[in-house]
């Protein structure tokens, strides 16, 4: 009883918020980690043999990550400090490096955890390796951004990179009704109106307990809200999105993966999901033309047309009509028969450009403006095409001496089935008039 009188936040008459109340307490009662967390996971292993190595944890907010390594210190039986790496500097690094110093001749460790530690720059990060190295801590580091792109590498090999999963709605369940035990109170919530709460949290177990301590506020005896009450009670939460961070590179990823794979529901959800995260539509519009010529090409090259109209319909009526005119290219695109081969064709003849560019074309196909140049032979034998059978002449335009490669090579969809013809018939007569 007297944990549970503990766990409400009476103790010393010192009120706490709900989510520091609901702080586990065991590394077994943190909620949605269990690929960590279980006997045989990394933290897992750890805490069971009472030794742990610094790490990375990386993931998204409230999923866990400051409890896990204040239970981690306490399943070690090491100091536990902890700073941000938005209020601290290299003064502040250092002192607390010698403390536990001092602390370690005594004989006891050091876990230093910090928050956000992908805002420390990498002269700051540096820091921290002599003290790693030495034992004189042990670094628990914090991030919700990827540790690849903005972590040093020196601190990286030194350090155990876990990830923390997104909380899903069984685990934001499993919080809500914590908090009901807890606070022996249940949410004046119907069914649909619960839901809608733990959409709201968007895997955020800390929001989620945020929302749920202003509903436990309200005054007893209010009618039971349905969604709709709910949102008119608690703000919706911004989505989470960070346009210059890795976030946004996640979501243009779904997206352009969603029309490559010809999905048009998954591209509208992902486009969406982009606007209402404050992404610029001129940004959409861009990749959508890269989507048009990369990944469709000339299976369908009205894709291209409509993507650029999308754009001036953009610009010509702004938000939010002209977003009608994004979505209307993305699905568009989406639904058109796809290639690469114009992508990899060019490819092709990039890497073909870079290892022959000292050649010179053949000569046949070069202009003669002056005497010495028609004297040389420039122009000599040049066919004009118009005026040959089929409108075609079939000379070489390579340069002499290249083997001809086969750089543009159209798939069986859409419009290339006719450009496939079309060069097999050319292929053809080449062969023919050359003798080949």
């Amino acid at each position: 009883m007297s944990d549970l009188f503990d766990a409400a936040g009476f103790q010393d008459d010192a009120p706490r918020p709900l989510a520091d109340r609901l702080r586990p307490a065991e590394l077994a009662e943190v909620i949605g980690q269990d690929h960590l967390l279980k006997p045989d996971g990394p933290i897992g292993r750890m805490a069971g043999a009472h030794r742990i190595t610094s790490m990375i944890l990386w993931g998204p907010p409230g999923t866990g990550k400051t409890t896990i390594a204040r239970l981690l210190a306490k399943a070690t039986k090491l100091d536990f400090v902890q700073i941000s790496a938005i209020f601290s500097g290299v003064a502040e690094l250092k002192k607390l490096f010698e403390t536990a110093r001092a602390r370690r001749k005594t004989g006891q460790g050091t876990l230093l955890f910090v928050d956000e530690i992908h805002r420390f720059n990498r002269s700051q990060q540096d820091a921290f390796l002599p003290v790693m190295e030495d034992g004189t801590i042990v670094l628990i580091g914090a991030t919700t951004e990827n540790p690849s792109f903005e972590l040093n590498a020196a601190l990286l090999s030194r350090c155990q990179v876990l990830v923390l999963k997104r909380l899903d709605d069984t685990a934001l369940e499993a919080i809500l009704k914590r908090a009901e035990v807890v606070t022996g109170q249940a949410l004046p919530l119907d069914a649909g109106a619960r839901e809608a709460l733990i959409a709201m949290a968007d895997g955020d177990g800390r929001y989620l307990l945020n929302l749920a301590e202003d509903l436990l506020a309200l005054p007893a005896g209010r009618p039971t809200l349905t969604p709709a009450g709910l949102a008119d009670v608690v703000q919706k939460r911004a989505p989470v999105y960070d346009k210059d961070r890795e976030e946004h590179y996640n979501l243009i990823s779904a997206l352009h993966k969603s029309v490559r794979g010809s999905d048009p529901d998954a591209a509208l959800y992902w486009l969406a999901r982009m606007l209402a995260g404050g992404e610029q539509p001129l940004y959409l519009m861009r990749r959508i033309v890269r989507m048009a010529i990369e990944d469709i090409g000339l299976a369908d090259p009205q894709a291209l047309t409509i993507a650029i109209a999308a754009k001036d319909t953009y610009d010509f009526l702004g938000s939010p009509e002209g977003e009608l005119a994004i979505a209307e290219a993305l699905v568009y695109c989406a639904t058109a028969p796809k290639s690469n081969a114009l992508y990899k064709g060019f490819g092709a003849a990039r890497g073909a450009a870079k290892a022959t560019g000292s050649l010179m074309p053949p000569k046949h196909i070069l202009n003669a403006p002056t005497k010495l140049m028609k004297n040389e032979g420039y122009g000599a034998g040049y066919n004009y095409d118009h005026d040959a059978e089929d409108g075609f002449s079939g000379q070489n335009y390579f340069p002499d001496g290249m083997d001809r490669p086969a750089l543009y090579q159209p798939k069986d969809k859409g419009f290339e089935r006719e450009i496939a013809k079309r060069l097999a018939f050319w292929s053809k007569l080449r062969t023919e008039r050359n003798g080949e």
